[in-house]
């Protein structure tokens, strides 16, 4: 059992307005709201709707949803809670879907939210690091200076270089 359907039965147990809910709907209603409060906005209301593949098109549409959402929730109030979800929005999707509210909160407890996200195409001169060139060959730049204190620090007086004091691998 995963902790989140655990603080659901939990909330369902302790609260008497809940006692008829079944976990599952309550732990599907946390999930899909994709949000940290305990009611859900219009968006989040519309997009669990679409997850949950209610919003079809044809039968039930996003202008349905949205009536929806407007008609359930309390006056002056901008978010959905779960009591009027399950006591009002539920029975009124299942008549404009000519189904039962059984079925439609079977089929919100068995949906989950999607990821759409993408995996960005290989690169050729970002992933093969032999095609580099210049200091990014070395490794990159560093952010670590010479000792600049003394001179020791600035010149290097080793016996491969040049005259202006370049290192021959620096060449």
């Amino acid at each position: 059992i995963n902790a989140e359907y655990g603080v659901s039965v939990l909330y369902c147990l302790t609260h008497k307005s809940n006692t008829n809910v079944s976990p599952g709907l309550i732990r599907s209603f946390r999930i899909l709201r994709h949000c940290p409060s305990k009611d859900m906005d219009n968006s989040h209301f519309s997009k669990m709707l679409k997850e949950c593949k209610i919003i079809d098109g044809k039968t039930y549409t996003t202008t349905d949803a949205d009536l929806l959402f407007n008609k359930i929730k309390a006056k002056g109030e901008r978010k959905v809670t779960l009591a009027q979800f399950r006591d009002q929005g539920i029975p009124e999707i299942a008549a404009k879907k000519k189904t039962t509210a059984d079925a439609i909160t079977d089929i919100i407890v068995n949906s989950s939210p999607k990821s759409s996200g993408t995996k960005a195409d290989a690169v050729k001169f970002h992933d093969d690091k032999s095609q580099y060139t210049g200091v990014y060959k070395a490794g990159g730049p560093t952010n670590i200076d010479r000792d600049s204190a003394n001179l020791s620090g600035i010149v290097d007086r080793r016996v491969g270089n040049d005259i202006r004091g370049a290192t021959t691998t620096q060449k």
